[in-house]
């Protein structure tokens, strides 16, 4: 592999300026915070229904951002040790064996404080998704045999229940749903999840379910007469002659495709990284409000769509962007990194009212809410961390082949 040169700067910032920047932030706000808010450290998990000042809105606690917590905190602990972060994610991954799934081992969507179910299974199956993700992540740093075997479950139940023809769910942010619906966001989860198991499990099946779903992208969600991504397909991933014909859910574009591009990476298959790499600043290009700035979290081509902006759109852009500034020598990735950094520092930054961490999403001028009833602990802190992480590689000549 080509030994990549050192950056000092990522579009108008100074690397050693952003890398202090998520350091301090990381460390001395962000961590802080939830230890003293938002983690259980009575009964385990995370308890993210919280104001601005910490000020708990109810103790529920929805099955995603338990196994998105738990991810979090195996993976703090893997890239910057700290015992306490360990202690966090054991404690969640206790709760979730305890009490997280229903007679027929299916994940349960929300749980009280205690563990008593509030919310059944459903049929959307990212609850297995990211419950499945969190205890590979688990069982990465841990060697805990257990949570591999119930992660592997999860996937593969999770799979079954998508794969069925005759699956009918609502899903509130797409013009239409109907039966047997495939989605983008589905194949998303699905890829983040399979590239993290292959790296640690060599398995034909896991391989084979890997192919599929990255064809899926690439080919099937693909529109190429509107070269963008496509949110919804039916269950032969057909398009459908819809209201879903011309909808793009621009965040999961996004989202998706860094996501293939570390996918890509694994596979090292530098053809498909350079296609995915196009795809990637095409949807950034097109989500762009050239008005008010920020990234869109939805199109329709022919039509009206939300024109809210949410700042998982936009730190999941970031994530890209650094990701190609890690394995390129391309400066536009590092100036729609700048510019998005820019952006989100000024529109959602709650400093400047007094508090701390992040607007989690406003309307198109991301107008200051007083008061909210969820802060985000997975989206948010996985950028935070992957670019410090990427930015620490940044900053000194290192070998193509460093991890994404």
């Amino acid at each position: 592999m080509s030994q990549r040169r050192a950056r000092t700067q990522i579009g108008r910032h100074r690397v050693e300026n952003l890398r202090a920047h998520y350091r301090r932030y990381l460390f001395e706000e962000y961590l802080p915070f939830w230890d003293r808010y938002g983690i259980d450290h009575e009964y385990g998990g995370f308890l993210c229904a919280l104001d601005h000042d910490g000020t708990r809105v109810n103790d529920t606690k929805h099955m995603w951002y338990q196994g998105r917590g738990l991810w979090v905190y195996s993976y703090l602990y893997e890239r910057f040790g700290g015992d306490e972060h360990l202690a966090v994610a054991r404690r969640t991954r206790d709760f979730l064996l305890r009490h997280g799934r229903d007679p027929h081992g299916d994940w349960v969507e929300c749980l009280d404080r205690t563990g008593n179910v509030l919310a059944p299974a459903s049929r959307r199956a990212y609850a297995h998704l990211f419950v499945a993700e969190g205890l590979q992540a688990y069982a990465r740093v841990t060697g805990d045999s257990h949570a591999m075997e119930v992660a592997l479950a999860s996937l593969w139940r999770a799979v079954e229940i998508l794969d069925d023809p005759q699956r009918q769910v609502e899903e509130d942010y797409l013009p239409v749903s109907f039966r047997g619906q495939r989605t983008l966001g589905q194949h998303m989860v699905l890829l983040l999840l399979l590239t993290q198991l292959l790296e640690q499990v060599a398995d034909p099946r896991l391989q084979a379910l890997a192919d599929r779903v990255l064809e899926a992208i690439v080919e099937r969600f693909w529109n190429p007469e509107y070269r963008l991504l496509n949110e919804s397909l039916d269950h032969q991933y057909r398009r459908p002659a819809d209201a879903n014909e011309d909808f793009v859910y621009l965040g999961h574009a996004i989202e998706t495709l860094w996501m293939a591009l570390v996918e890509a990476r694994r596979r090292r298959d530098q053809g498909l990284f350079e296609l995915l790499a196009g795809r990637f600043q095409r949807h950034l290009e097109v989500a762009w409000d050239d008005v008010y700035g920020g990234l869109f979290r939805a199109l329709r081509v022919h039509g009206t769509a939300p024109v809210d902006k949410v700042l998982w759109a936009q730190e999941e852009a970031m994530i890209g962007c650094l990701l190609l500034c890690a394995h390129t020598d391309w400066e536009w990735p590092a100036c729609w990194f700048s510019r998005l950094f820019d952006y989100v520092e000024a529109r959602f930054s709650l400093r400047p009212y007094g508090y701390p961490l992040y607007l989690v999403a406003g309307d198109r001028k991301v107008t200051f809410q007083p008061h909210v009833a969820r802060k985000e602990n997975y989206h948010h802190p996985r950028q935070v961390m992957r670019s410090l992480l990427a930015l620490e590689r940044l900053g000194a000549c290192t070998p193509d082949h460093q991890p994404s």
